[in-house]
């Protein structure tokens, strides 16, 4: 990235699992991997998740249940309130459609716990149907599959290029950003994560990663390796909330487009990649340091947003 490394006077690059297929991609192709390699082992012919509204996890494990022959029942979470006709209907909502996906819904956005029972009840009544269902939680209870597919990230950056001194991704519910901690630390890397927070604030974020970070060391060894200390957060672009575009996210979202062409969402990396100029201002990632931005993707979302941006542009 190299008008983004001259302007902010650092050594930039970007991982980008924007383009990982299938269906817009983004870092929950890694993730799915591991959760499909699991539903294929039981026999399943449905899979069941749950998202908010404009979900790219949701609409990226309903393209693969498709292509592997797949059933899949998607169950939507207020977790925005907006009432925006084009972000209730438009982007991964659109595509969860032309899918032909079970659409389901959920009133609440912040009960994990409740989201994945009302899952398991569906996937009860497609047992009862004859059907095999697979239910990929929401909860952090369970264990974290999908965070493997972003130790395997580690392993494969750090194949291509090992010479990162931090590395900058987006942190909501967990499990990406605690894969590539873990993965990173297994491999012997000490570089700085960087965690960006999406959904919740700092101290939740930390002590939410914490959790995740022991029971991923049940699935990869590489985790027990990890220490508080390396559990680095920063919230500074959270406000306004999950889901919504603040003037912090949206200057980082015109940098990157009108310095590199390249295009960030408003849920995700645009929150993200706000860190990365943000730390750099107040001298927390120096002049010269090696960057890795994990670019997530979640394009498909961006054009459920034209109706609540249009007037910042």
């Amino acid at each position: 990235m190299l008008a983004l490394s001259e302007s902010l006077g650092i050594d930039l690059w970007f991982k980008r699992d924007d383009l990982a297929e299938p269906s817009f991609g983004g870092n929950k192709s890694r993730q799915l991997e591991y959760y499909f390699g699991a539903a294929q082992s039981v026999g399943a012919d449905t899979i069941l998740i749950t998202g908010a509204v404009q979900s790219n996890f949701v609409r990226l494990a309903a393209a693969v249940a498709k292509s592997l022959g797949m059933q899949a029942v998607v169950q939507l979470e207020k977790r925005v309130r907006v009432d925006d006709q084009t972000y209730q209907t438009s982007g991964n909502v659109f595509l969860n459609q032309i899918l032909g996906a079970e659409i389901l819904h959920y009133p609440q956005g912040e009960d994990e716990a409740g989201a994945d029972k009302a899952l398991y009840e569906r996937a009860e009544a497609l047992k009862a149907e004859g059907r095999v269902p697979y239910v990929i939680p929401l909860s952090e209870e369970h264990p974290p599959l999908g965070a493997l597919g972003y130790v395997d990230a580690a392993h494969e950056i750090l194949k291509e290029k090992g010479d990162f001194d931090v590395f900058v991704v987006a942190s909501g519910s967990g499990a990406t950003h605690s894969g590539l901690l873990a993965g990173l630390r297994g491999a012997g890397s000490q570089a700085t994560v960087i965690g960006s927070c999406v959904r919740r604030d700092k101290g939740l974020q930390e002590a939410r990663i914490g959790r995740i970070m022991t029971r991923l060391a049940e699935l990869y060894d590489g985790a027990e390796k990890v220490q508080a200390k390396d559990i680095v957060i920063w919230d500074g672009a959270l406000a306004p909330g999950y889901g919504q575009i603040g003037q912090v996210s949206q200057a980082s979202m015109q940098m990157v487009a009108e310095q590199e062409g390249v295009f960030l969402d408003p849920v995700y990396t645009a929150k993200s990649f706000a860190a990365i100029p943000a730390l750099v201002e107040d001298g927390k990632i120096p002049q010269g340091t090696r960057v890795c931005y994990v670019h997530t993707g979640g394009l498909a979302a961006l054009f459920a947003y034209h109706g609540l941006m249009t007037d910042q542009f």
